[in-house]
């Protein structure tokens, strides 16, 4: 693909999260999910008879991977999520607990994964000049090392994310806000540079952050939101995947070029 003027490309700028938009999660939190559950199970079974079965202590329904995900994506609380489950208010104390205590250790960590089309996607943006700037609610160093390893790490002009290792499960949109700001005020992103200016992501967090900076934001049901959901929080654009929205921004430069 021949490429755009410099002048006109080196104006985008995209900010982009990471869970969701870049690595797939999926098989974390279902796994986080099913540990849990079993731990729980296991806790209250051997508190009530050793010799016991837990599912058949708990009568525990547990959810496929597809149950779980859909719930994930319409925005079920994970309370609701134990509840369905078979648990009952004190179990699922317990569960949210071991949920928190695992959802980020090493044993789980290893099973997220780069997204189908990623790496073109970041090729294709990079190539047409466009500066890409992560914002994450996950652990800095834990992002920036995933994307060493998978050979990505040089295609961001910079990384902002976050100390903690929970901020990124518990979603908190006021933390991505002021994590967008930073990385706008420190990349001199000002009113001039809005126009050409967007925030990539996932969920709530990602949509509201770009809205509050005056941003224009695209929304990918490829991460923990629904189609629907993201659509309620009505989002500039709302695409399949991180490559679908790098082939409408260089198409959208495209056409700004040959009306100018």
């Amino acid at each position: 693909m021949p490429g755009l003027p410099r002048s006109l490309s080196k104006l985008l700028t995209v900010f982009c999260d990471f869970d969701g938009p870049v690595v797939d999660v999926s098989d974390r939190y279902y796994s986080t999910y099913h540990q849990a559950l079993t731990d729980t199970a296991k806790f209250y079974s051997e508190l009530l008879s050793p010799q016991s079965r837990p599912a058949a202590v708990l009568d525990l329904v547990v959810l496929t991977k597809a149950q779980f995900w859909q719930m994930k994506q319409n925005r079920t609380p994970d309370r609701e999520i134990a509840q369905q489950s078979g648990l009952n208010a004190a179990q699922t104390d317990y569960f949210l607990q071991r949920v928190d205590e695992i959802v980020n250790c090493s044993d789980l960590l290893h099973q997220d994964k780069i997204q189908p089309g990623v790496t073109w996607a970041l090729g294709l943006l990079k190539s047409q000049g466009t500066k890409l700037i992560l914002v994450t609610l996950r652990d800095r160093d834990e992002a920036s090392g995933m994307l060493e390893q998978h050979g990505l790490g040089q295609l961001f002009a910079d990384i902002y994310g976050t100390a903690s290792r929970q901020a990124a499960y518990q979603n908190y949109s006021e933390v991505k806000t002021k994590l967008l700001k930073r990385a706008m005020q420190e990349h001199r992103v000002g009113t001039k540079q809005l126009e050409h200016s967007w925030m990539i992501g996932d969920t709530e967090a990602d949509v509201l952050a770009g809205q509050a900076m005056g941003i224009s934001t695209i929304a990918l049901t490829c991460g923990i939101r629904s189609h629907q959901k993201l659509t309620q929080l009505q989002p500039t654009l709302i695409k399949t995947d991180l490559l679908c929205a790098a082939h409408h921004l260089v198409g959208m430069s495209s056409l700004q070029m040959c009306c100018n």
